[in-house]
């Protein structure tokens, strides 16, 4: 295990991403989702789903947490988690994996139910901003 995997509080992140999830907007699909991740200095974001009845504009949790980490002072993430309505670990789609990766880079720590990944596992040969330079 890296130093950066053992010194997360996974645990932690794991009960902020519940507590989102527990205001998940969700009432056409029923699949609440919390996430919650480790920012470079420090703070914890998290995010949760909002659906809308028109089902293309829903938003994903990490939707959220992008826009906290933003609203809050930006940074990079540094360690993730997400969770589905039964505090189940799940990993993001690949929507929120390239959101992530916009956020977080290839050596995000993601936290699957197969054990703690970077993205760069989690999303090989991504797309990203240095592309675009």
């Amino acid at each position: 295990m890296t130093p950066a995997v053992a010194t997360a509080d996974w645990e932690k992140l794991r009960a902020v991403a519940q507590d989102a999830m527990s205001r998940a907007y969700a009432p056409y699909s029923g699949y609440p989702v919390g996430v919650a991740a480790l920012v470079d200095d420090g703070r914890i974001v998290s995010g949760c789903n909002v659906e809308n009845a028109s089902y293309g504009l829903g938003l994903c949790a990490e939707c959220g947490l992008v826009s906290e980490l933003q609203n809050t002072g930006g940074g990079r993430l540094t360690h993730f988690t997400c969770v589905d309505g039964r505090g189940e670990i799940l990993v993001p789609c690949g929507r929120c994996r390239q959101l992530l990766f916009e956020f977080g880079g290839p050596d995000l720590l993601l936290e699957t139910p197969a054990g703690i990944l970077t993205l760069a596992e989690m999303l090989p040969q991504a797309f990203g901003p240095d592309h675009l330079r």
